[in-house]
């Protein structure tokens, strides 16, 4: 039974199982000093049209923390969204690694930063008592599932630049917010001023692991160092980075990205037209919220259905996978309408 409590709860896609295998033959160097590293490392470099750093980690939360450590002193701050997921889900983690970095959460609506609230954390306390700004941390797509545009990022990175900021993108569902807009890699990171991103790779079907793309090099300087303290370099590297190849070759992860998409803007439809839910925010990529009758959502979950109402900015939130099917959304939003119309 296929679920929607998370991205994550699906497999591993074909094309990166494939990849992942043909990687296991024989002894090839280890810790990343093989070809398939070198590989997915340069078909990056290529996707987003620019010379850029690549470093491969295990998961999200050490991927944006190590990120964000090697962008702050301890004595920094990092603006970010009230329902950013390195606030809300990371147990802090960023604070950790960056040996204290504080994390100055605003609000926004839609799940969005924006320039007059960069300004306002900036310019509330300037004195020596209160933690430096540093960095702007955005989240793409948001904990809420919408995008930030292109015109949106170059505001929010000329507002960074302008009192002396970097630009950090937690890029967990990157290639959904890439698919929804139908626009290049580039033109959603480092044309638009983000310095750092976070391109995540376990929601688009890879079985672990995530990149992080420094697109000013200069700030990747012993990167490389903090990735080992933290447990992070895997010294089997090639099974970390070979499943990138699978994915990226012919585009799987974009089509991949898109179909998700695609099951939510269908799950979003029947709970309108079907049920009578609108969904509480725009289905950019491939999240849908709902606020469900609290009878419905006991209905569903003794129905076997697996979603979370705890995440974002309220109601019941349904994710959809790169391996979500059309019969699944359709038997979902069928167990809706049936439960509403017993309310």
């Amino acid at each position: 039974m296929q679920h929607f409590a998370s991205d994550n709860y699906a497999g591993v896609c074909p094309e990166a199982l494939t990849a992942m295998l043909a990687a296991n033959e024989g002894h090839v160097r280890s810790y990343g000093d093989d070809e398939w590293t070198r590989q997915v490392a340069d078909r990056l470099r290529e996707l987003f049209e620019t010379a850029c750093d690549v470093y491969f980690v295990f998961n999200g939360t050490a991927a944006n923390s190590l990120a964000l450590a090697a962008l702050c002193q301890s004595y920094h701050s990092v603006i970010c969204h009230q329902v950013a997921h390195v606030e809300t889900d990371e147990c802090g983690a960023p604070e950790f690694f960056s040996n204290g970095a504080k994390l100055l959460a605003v609000s926004g609506e839609q799940g969005k930063l924006t320039p007059a609230a960069i300004v306002d954390a900036v310019t509330r306390r300037c004195d020596i008592h209160y933690p430096k700004p540093k960095v702007v941390t955005l989240t793409q797509a948001t904990e809420v599932g919408t995008v930030y545009r292109p015109d949106e990022l170059r505001a929010l990175a000329d507002a960074a630049r302008e009192h002396g900021l970097r630009v950090h993108m937690d890029g967990a569902r990157f290639a959904n917010a890439v698919a929804g807009l139908g626009l290049s890699p580039a033109e959603l990171s480092w044309r638009a001023g983000v310095d750092v991103l976070c391109f995540g790779g376990t929601k688009m079907g890879l079985p672990v692991g995530e990149a992080v793309i420094f697109f000013d090099r200069r700030l990747a300087e012993d990167f490389s160092y903090r990735c080992k303290q933290a447990g992070q370099l895997a010294s089997k590297m090639r099974f970390l980075s070979a499943p990138w190849l699978g994915i990226l070759e012919n585009g799987a992860w974009l089509r991949h990205a898109a179909h998700a998409n695609a099951m939510a803007r269908r799950l979003a439809a029947g709970l309108a037209e079907v049920a009578g839910l609108p969904a509480l925010f725009p289905v950019d990529a491939n999240g849908v919220f709902v606020r469900l009758p609290s009878r419905v959502e006991e209905g569903l979950r003794a129905r076997g259905w697996l979603f979370y109402n705890f995440i974002g900015a309220g109601g019941a939130r349904f994710m959809c996978a790169w391996d979500t099917t059309p019969e699944t959304v359709d038997r979902l939003v069928g167990d809706i309408r049936e439960l509403a119309r017993e309310t």
